[in-house]
């Protein structure tokens, strides 16, 4: 896969396995600058201490529905009223082990969510969220 500059990768999820697992994907891929952060809360920290400057907002997120602390939804309502301030296009992906039907009803509402794929991610469905990098 052919990358059109250093992508930065955002994964938002408190499975540690989940996590490893994505970053070595995600590394085979070329993709190793992966930013990671275990809820909602530390990712929005992150962003609003970068003043969320373009360098530091990520190509892609990957997001989880159920975190501790602030969860999927949650993050999602703050991503989108500190969208005026983010001065890049971002791709959502939520990420979950949640096969609900509403969920995924719910994910697909966000306009910022580009789609909903149920853990564990296949091959097929990694090669859709890094389409959206080359």
């Amino acid at each position: 896969m052919i990358m059109k500059k250093q992508e930065l990768a955002c994964i938002i999820d408190d499975d540690l396995i989940y996590l490893y697992n994505m970053q070595k994907l995600l590394a085979l891929h070329s993709i190793n600058n992966v930013l990671v952060f275990h809820n909602g809360e530390e990712a929005m920290q992150y962003f609003t201490e970068t003043g969320f400057a373009t360098a530091c907002m990520p190509d892609i997120i990957l997001l989880d529905i159920n975190m501790p602390v602030m969860n999927g939804w949650e993050f999602l309502d703050a991503f989108k009223e500190a969208r005026p301030l983010i001065q890049k296009d971002i791709t959502i992906y939520m990420v979950s082990s949640s096969v609900d039907k509403d969920d995924m009803k719910r994910a697909k509402s966000y306009e910022e969510v580009a789609d909903y794929f149920v853990k564990p991610v296949t091959l097929a469905n990694l090669e859709k969220i890094l389409s959206v990098l080359s």
